[in-house]
């Protein structure tokens, strides 16, 4: 039974839950293009998150696709049993432990995210390549939009670089709140996320917490928002950074001033 209707929800007997931030994607429109948007292939191994009464699990199957759902509300994995498919696995579990060693390499993530875990969600599998191939997401979309900006415009942020270290992020589309069940009071949008190896020889956590203190003072140039960095003043200065603000600079430039503060302090 496709289940693109609150009428079908409810022969489900399923409701949505306010404290797990549940809406329940109910266009099969929009099911289509995000499988379309995750280039869904008949073979292919999806791990889904969040999959609720399960719309879009029912989607990926008929494209073919062995899915991995991990569903945290214990009524709604049980439902997904329904599907009696041999190319579905129903794990109820959360989504920021799962445990996913035992999950094939080049697995593909699609997940509609409840928007108050995102964040976290989006970090933990961020940085999984080659194990995780592309993560397909449906987010908030002033989030989405962050995750897309460019430099010099208000959305771009130190969130924008961490997702830019490990993947090229693409605004798919945009979904109107009419789309779920409830409508929930934003829009959302969907971004594919193709995933790569991080572009640095050196640690990926002392780089974003420089990129994080940078941003945390945007207004400022970085002589100001990063001056307790030992080397900072000549580093800024060797690249000609001296009156640069965070927004200004690209991944490849925050890496080049990190290279340079590194080498002046590997040199003493």
């Amino acid at each position: 039974m496709p289940i693109y209707r609150p009428s079908e929800l409810h022969q489900l007997g399923v409701r949505a839950k306010k404290a797990l931030s549940q809406n329940f994607l109910i266009d099969h429109n929009i099911l289509e293009k995000i499988c379309t948007a995750a280039s869904i292939q008949e073979g292919d191994q999806i791990l889904e998150i969040g999959p609720g009464p399960g719309a879009l699990t029912e989607c990926l199957l008929k494209k073919g696709a062995f899915v991995y759902a991990v569903e945290k509300d214990r009524e709604l994995a049980e439902k997904l049993t329904r599907f009696d498919s041999k190319n579905l696995k129903v794990f109820c579990d959360d989504a920021l432990t799962f445990p996913i060693n035992d999950l094939p390499s080049g697995i593909k993530v699609v997940a509609n995210l409840p928007y108050h875990i995102t964040t976290p969600v989006i970090t933990r599998f961020i940085d999984q390549y080659p194990k995780i191939s592309s993560l397909t997401v449906m987010v908030q979309k002033e989030v989405g939009q962050r995750m897309v900006a460019k430099e010099n415009t208000p959305m771009y942020s130190s969130f924008t670089l961490f997702l830019n270290a490990y993947s090229t992020p693409r605004y798919c589309f945009t979904v109107k709140p009419n789309s779920f069940y409830p409508a929930p009071s934003v829009h959302s949008c969907v971004v594919h996320l193709p995933l790569k190896p991080f572009p640095f020889s050196f640690s990926p956590e002392e780089f974003f917490a420089m990129t994080r203190k940078a941003f945390g003072q945007r207004r400022k140039m970085l002589r100001s928002s990063l001056r307790d960095i030992e080397g900072i003043d000549e580093a800024l200065k060797a690249l000609s950074f001296e009156t640069v603000r965070p927004q200004e600079l690209s991944l490849a430039d925050f890496g080049a001033l990190f290279e340079k503060l590194k080498s002046k302090h590997n040199s003493q």
